[in-house]
């Protein structure tokens, strides 16, 4: 039994991980972790258990309906009339039926239905906040394993060239036309060309390790990502104001501090409603019988059977200041959900804010890089072309290598890094996701 557990086990990891996709687009990212995401999950619960305190509220309308029953049995010595005694046992019971519903309570069941449907509302703002969160982390991390992957191809160019420069100096060390310190130096870069390429992969590894484990994906699975054709890095953004605008009318966490200002206003209006008289209609049946030889079970039933309605009407007069206390902090609760609502603006427009001056200096990086790597693209090409007919000062040559690899590194960083802070600043905007 043990050996047929484990093995369905693994059959049913082994499809799980089969319906997987082979490569892994930004889409497929977000589709999957929209639907397997913990902390997502855990939301919908949550908005699962509002539902569930929604429908008691609106329950709190309809009357109530309890039954009871209680059956008795009594022995005791009873004393004749002749001065003796004999044991009896007596047997009675009670049948009860009770219902009652509120008719007025300072209409404090319609606020409660109206408060709990906000809260459900705040819930599923809540999953879209987490969607938004997780959405901004998969997008980092998926730029980032295409910008280790680049830097990859780079640097694997870079030593195939210092292995061709290693072999064509040894070659020329060889007949005596270069000195070993030239040869030294090109096969000391090669090794260091061959370091940079080892930590490339490394750092590829890392990153895809991120987004596996921010997509919560098996351990075993081997993680690969659909790479697209192009990134582009220079796109026109909008005013910071209007982003700004957007992002307000957009965001859920605004909507959601909104609601939480209604909420705390609701309960405000419940705690100056348990002021007011509750008014309640009561309704009963009932029967009971008893050892009685004159009278049969059944009949006696029939005979203690009775009807019962009425109105019941409580009025406050003195709680020792426990409504006070309430509505008091009721007024407090609407001010600090005032306050965290201010605070979520603010918060939400610096955040903006500080998107839209990254998005301004990752582009003005990334034009200057563009720049900077022509140059050196083309100094390095003239110091190459010297080296091959052997007029190159191996040193000047050296130097305008690392130059050129500078500026290369600093190239693909400044484009992935303006290609996801653009994305981040109109995601806020409410745009799309999209490579």
């Amino acid at each position: 039994m043990l050996l047929l557990s484990a093995s369905a086990l693994l059959q049913a990891q082994d499809t799980a991980v089969t319906d997987l996709p082979g490569k892994w687009t930004l889409q497929d990212c977000f589709d999957y972790a929209l639907n397997n995401n913990i902390q997502i999950n855990s939301l919908r619960l949550n908005r699962m258990s509002s539902e569930q305190d929604l429908l008691l509220s609106k329950a709190a309308r309809m009357p109530n309906l309890t039954g009871s029953a209680s059956q008795s049995l009594t022995g005791g010595k009873v004393l004749s009339g002749s001065g003796g005694s004999s044991y009896e046992i007596n047997t009675a019971g009670n049948y009860s039926v009770n219902s009652s519903v509120v008719i007025f309570q300072g209409n404090t069941i319609n606020y409660d239905i109206r408060q709990k449907n906000l809260s459900l509302q705040v819930a599923g703002l809540n999953i879209a906040q987490q969607v938004n969160d997780v959405t901004v982390l998969i997008t980092q991390a998926f730029l980032n394993i295409l910008l280790a992957k680049e830097n990859i191809i780079y640097v694997n160019d870079v030593v195939t060239t210092s292995a061709a420069q290693v072999q064509q100096a040894q070659q020329r060390f060889d007949v005596g036309s270069i000195a070993l310190k030239d040869l030294a130096a090109l096969q000391a870069q090669l090794a260091n060309d061959r370091y940079t390429l080892v930590t490339a992969e490394n750092q590829h590894r890392q990153n895809k390790l991120v987004l596996k484990q921010l997509l919560q994906l098996p351990s075993a699975y081997d993680f690969n990502i659909n790479e697209p054709d192009t990134i582009i890095a220079n796109e026109e953004i909008v005013s910071l104001q209007a982003a700004q605008d957007t992002a307000f009318a957009t965001r859920p966490e605004i909507k959601s501090g909104e609601l939480g200002i209604e909420i705390a206003r609701l309960n405000l209006a419940k705690a100056r409603a348990a002021y007011l008289p509750t008014l309640s209609a009561t309704g009963a049946l009932g029967t009971s019988n008893n050892r009685d030889p004159a009278y049969s079970y059944f009949k006696q039933l029939d005979n203690n059977f009775y009807q019962q309605i009425g109105l019941s009407l409580s009025v406050p007069i003195f709680t020792r200041r426990v409504n006070k206390t309430n509505e008091e902090k009721s007024r407090i609760a609407v001010a600090q959900s005032t306050l965290a609502l201010k605070d979520t603006r603010t918060s939400l427009a610096q955040t903006v804010e500080q998107a839209y001056i990254s998005v301004q200096n990752a582009q003005a990086q990334y034009d200057a890089a563009v720049e900077q790597l022509k140059y050196t693209q083309e100094s390095y090409r003239i110091a190459t072309e010297q080296l091959r007919v052997g007029v190159a000062n191996m040193v000047d040559f050296l130097q305008q290598k690392n130059l050129y690899i500078q500026a290369f590194q600093s190239y693909i960083q400044s484009k992935y890094n303006a290609a996801l802070t653009v994305r981040i600043y109109d995601f806020y905007r409410g745009v799309p996701v999209k490579l």
